[in-house]
């Protein structure tokens, strides 16, 4: 069993509110009891991962809660202290689109915790890759706030637990959710022990940008990379960023660790995002990640779950990566394979292509610059 595989029930249990309520406090559309972030994608793709057997060909890891000191690495304490009395209080508003209730601590512990537990079986060899299904995600949240359904930062706190606790020099962040990491990008652009790379939507969320010139700042100048692609890519496109952006940036970083921050929500049916993509591309988007850590860090790679809004979708696509990270094969046929081949949008553009080769000019100017 080369691939580890954490999750908890209390996860499942984080509750972020009544969504339309949020929109307009007080009323004007009916009421509707599930927030857009709920556990459904989430749950079922562990059932999926149950009912297909897969799950027993992977190698379950406890989870467990991160300390407030493990918190602290990176969150300001005023920040970790605010989560804790708000959920104490009943629950309430922490950022821009992060809510809790009255658990919201516990789980948002028991989230960063199992990313933590990941990475720790990953560098004590206990297993070669780890997928940590945790909810609430993570890439949103930043240093001094909490952001965008995000409570503490999970890949960005995994990968300085690696830095501190096993000694690593290089560790590289890959965040393929459609919506642009900048919490991950906020804890690390000042530094250069940690490449994070997000490639995501364009102007896809709120108040921040995410654009190809945020390059990081000080000693971090230059390890921080953003591709934003317009709407409406698909698998083509995708192919040509990790072919001519990614993949380049991550084998001249040469890191010791792969973290990704793995979202589903660049998939074609999902609610919050406007990209193409099917369990054909995480799939290969899984082994390019793969080859990277094998090429580098001795197969050492962790995937932490990030976004994936619909519930029909994510558990197939989820389960295509967990097949291949593990090198197994279930029965389950993925109602979406068949489609693949019929979507025009797959198909890399002129346009897309012209936008993806500027980017990699670009990048190349930045690693020739400022890389030592």
């Amino acid at each position: 069993m080369r691939t580890g595989f954490v999750s908890d029930e209390l996860c499942f249990w984080h509750d972020p509110g009544n969504y339309a309520l949020m929109l307009k406090p007080g009323g004007w559309i009916e009421p509707y009891n599930r927030h857009i972030e709920n556990p459904d994608p989430k749950r079922r793709l562990l059932n999926l991962a149950t009912t297909s057997g897969l799950l027993d060909q992977l190698h379950r890891l406890p989870a467990r809660d991160a300390t407030v000191a493990e918190l602290e690495r990176l969150h300001s304490a005023a920040h970790v202290a605010h989560v804790e009395r708000t959920a104490a209080a009943g629950g309430g508003e922490l950022g821009i689109g992060a809510p809790i209730s009255s658990n919201g601590w516990d789980c948002a512990r028991r989230s960063a915790g199992s990313a933590l537990a990941a990475v720790d079986a990953v560098m004590r060899g206990t297993v070669q890759h780890a997928y940590a299904l945790t909810r609430p995600p993570g890439h949103h949240a930043e240093p001094q706030r909490a952001m965008g359904f995000c409570i503490f930062a999970n890949a960005a706190l995994a990968a300085e637990h690696a830095v501190r606790h096993h000694g690593l020099q290089r560790v590289a962040i890959l965040d393929w959710d459609v919506h642009f990491g900048n919490g991950t990008q906020a804890c690390f652009e000042a530094r250069a022990d940690v490449l994070t790379l997000s490639i995501h939507q364009e102007a896809g969320y709120l108040q921040v940008r995410g654009a190809a010139d945020e390059i990081g700042s000080g000693a971090g100048l230059g390890y921080n990379l953003n591709l934003p692609l317009p709407a409406g890519c698909g698998d083509g496109a995708y192919h040509h960023a990790f072919d001519r952006v990614l993949l380049p940036a991550l084998d001249a970083f040469r890191p010791e660790l792969v973290i990704v921050a793995c979202g589903y929500d660049a998939g074609r049916f999902d609610p919050l995002g406007r990209m193409l993509l099917d369990d054909v591309s995480f799939r290969w988007m899984t082994r390019a990640a793969a080859g990277v850590a094998a090429r580098h860090a001795q197969g050492r790679l962790v995937m932490t779950h990030e976004g994936g809004y619909c519930p029909a979708s994510v558990p197939f696509f989820g389960l295509a990566v967990l097949e291949e990270l593990a090198g197994v094969s279930t029965e389950v046929v993925c109602p979406f394979t068949v489609q693949h081949t019929m979507v025009p949008g797959h198909t890399l553009s002129a346009e897309q292509r012209s936008r993806i080769d500027a980017l990699a000019a670009h990048f190349d100017d930045v690693r020739q610059r400022h890389w030592a």
